[in-house]
């Protein structure tokens, strides 16, 4: 397969998430005990194999509309299509959808009933600690195309907006920028250990530019402060919290030799199986790129022409 960024990142999240999708809500004891070994269907939700959740339904919402530029309308209108009439979804329904993103896309039609679209920009000033989960991490690669090369100040203001849709918080938008500029630096073809220590640095240089918050820093301690590395496995925990997901996906991401290796390993310990593996698959498919994921995972990939169509899209947008 001819491939580039924009495929390699979306491939790279949609695969993760697939292969996540069988083993959702499962303990990191049975995991162990029964380990994913590659593809599979049914498992929780019954599902055949190679069906993604809204992990990579909504990261598609947000790469196809920002190939026509960057609109906070047009993704709410996607969001909002996908939640109502199955949009983007693998095969016509809506199998997966949190409790804060559910809540969000229903405010987000009421926004635009109301055709207030500065409220879409103002979503941010209205947040709270329930706002701290997942989901907008999970779907956030795609922005990465948009921002790359802008000084960080201004990435960081577009990151939360799009952040905010669903989840308001800073800490949520943080952990977006982290993994975008990691990102970013895997992209411009820096190896992954220099890709994150370059990113802790400017992350720290950025906190004491904007005073960010002493008590918001200490969440981010062993990500930033710290280096993740130095975590033992069994610290790593990939539930619904944005902090554990983004601690996780780092760890495995620099921790494994191969996309294989990363997607698995992650899935093994268990819980938001198919959202951990999503993220960290989006930078594991950067780095490796799809012709290192094995072709068995890539063909048995619901919708995976219209994935690699929409990745096409991206990168002509954006890297061309």
């Amino acid at each position: 397969m001819e491939s580039n960024k924009g495929i390699d990142a979306l491939l790279g999240v949609a695969i993760g998430d697939a292969i996540g999708v069988p083993y959702e809500f499962r303990s990191r004891a049975h995991m162990q005990s029964n380990p994913a070994t590659g593809m599979i269907g049914y498992g929780t939700y019954n599902l055949p194999e190679g069906t993604w959740s809204d992990d990579s339904s909504l990261t598609f919402c947000l790469a196809e509309s920002l190939g026509n530029g960057y609109d906070l309308r047009e993704i709410s209108e996607n969001f909002i299509l996908w939640k109502n009439e199955a949009y983007w979804s693998a095969r016509g329904s809506v199998f997966d959808i949190g409790m804060t993103t559910s809540r969000a896309i229903t405010r987000l039609q009421g926004i635009l009933e109301d055709n207030d679209l500065e409220a879409l920009k103002m979503q941010k000033y209205y947040s709270n600690e329930n706002d701290n989960g997942n989901g907008s991490l999970m779907r956030i690669i795609p922005l990465l195309f948009y921002i790359k090369g802008r000084p960080i100040k201004e990435q960081f203001e577009i990151v939360w907006e799009v952040s905010a849709l669903t989840h308001r918080h800073i800490r949520a938008a943080m952990s977006c920028l982290i993994y975008l500029k990691i990102a970013e630096h895997l992209i411009e073809g820096k190896d992954k250990v220099d890709s994150y220590l370059i990113t802790r640095e400017e992350i720290k240089k950025f906190w004491r530019e904007i005073d960010f918050a002493s008590h918001e820093q200490h969440h981010f301690h062993k990500v930033i402060q710290s280096d993740i590395r130095a975590t033992s496995k069994d610290e790593l925990k990939s539930g619904g919290y944005v902090i554990e997901v983004l601690e996780s996906s780092i760890w495995f991401f620099l921790q494994c030799d191969s996309y294989e290796d990363t997607i698995l390993s992650i899935i093994n310990i268990g819980h938001d199986t198919d959202t951990s593996a999503a993220i960290a698959g989006g930078l594991a498919g950067l780095y490796y790129g799809v012709n290192n994921i094995p072709e068995y995972w890539i063909a048995s990939l619901a919708r995976m022409e219209d994935i690699v169509a929409l990745g096409n899209a991206l990168h002509e947008k954006y890297c061309t």
